[in-house]
C-alpha cells in the first residue's frame, strides 16, 4: 500500500510540474523517479487520480488533475448515488454484502469504486446486491467506520 501511496504522489508532483502529454512519457519520468510501474498500472492510477486531459492551445492534450472543488463535487455526486440505492450492509470475514433497491446495485457498486477506498480490493454487482472484497487484514467493522467517516449519513 506505501508503494501506491508514493507512486500517487509521484504522479501528482509529475503532472504538476511538467506538461505531460502521454503515458508512455509520463511512465518515463516515474522510472526516473524510481517507480517501475506497467501501463495497465498507471492507467488504474490515473483513473484513480480522476486525472484527464485537457487542450494545450497548441492543438496537443497534456494531463490535468482535478481541482480541489471539482474533486469535492464528484464525491457529493458519489455518495449520493450510493445513499440513494443501498438497503443494507453486511459483513462476514473479509466480505462485504450491499444489499440494493432493484437495479442499483451497479450504481452503487460504482459509487463505491469510485470513492477509492484502500481498505475495498474490489466489487462485483449483481441485479440488487453487491460484494467488496476487503484487503487482508481489514475487518468489517473496520471497513463500516471508515464508510461511514465518507459517508455521515449512512444508517446500517
Amino acid at each position: 500500500m506505501k508503494e501506491r501511496d508514493g507512486r500517487l504522489k509521484a504522479i501528482r508532483k509529475i503532472i504538476k510540474s511538467n506538461r505531460i502529454e502521454s503515458q508512455d512519457s509520463l511512465l518515463k519520468l516515474l522510472n526516473d523517479e524510481g517507480f517501475e510501474v506497467t501501463q495497465a498500472t498507471l492507467s488504474r492510477d490515473l483513473k484513480l487520480l480522476k486525472v484527464g486531459k485537457i487542450a494545450d492551445g497548441h492543438g496537443g492534450y497534456a494531463y490535468t488533475l482535478p481541482t480541489e472543488e471539482e474533486r469535492q463535487e464528484s464525491e457529493h455526486i458519489f455518495v449520493q448515488d450510493f445513499l440513494r440505492g443501498y438497503i443494507s450492509i453486511e459483513t462476514s470475514g473479509n466480505i462485504a454484502v450491499i444489499k440494493t433497491f432493484p437495479g442499483h446495485a451497479s450504481p452503487v457498486c460504482n459509487a463505491l469504486d469510485s470513492m477509492n477506498f484502500d481498505e475495498v480490493l474490489g466489487t462485483v454487482a449483481g441485479e440488487n446486491c453487491l460484494f467488496a472484497c476487503l484487503r487482508e487484514g481489514v475487518t468489517g467493522e473496520e471497513f463500516l467506520r471508515r464508510l461511514k467517516s465518507r459517508i455521515p449519513e449512512l444508517e446500517e
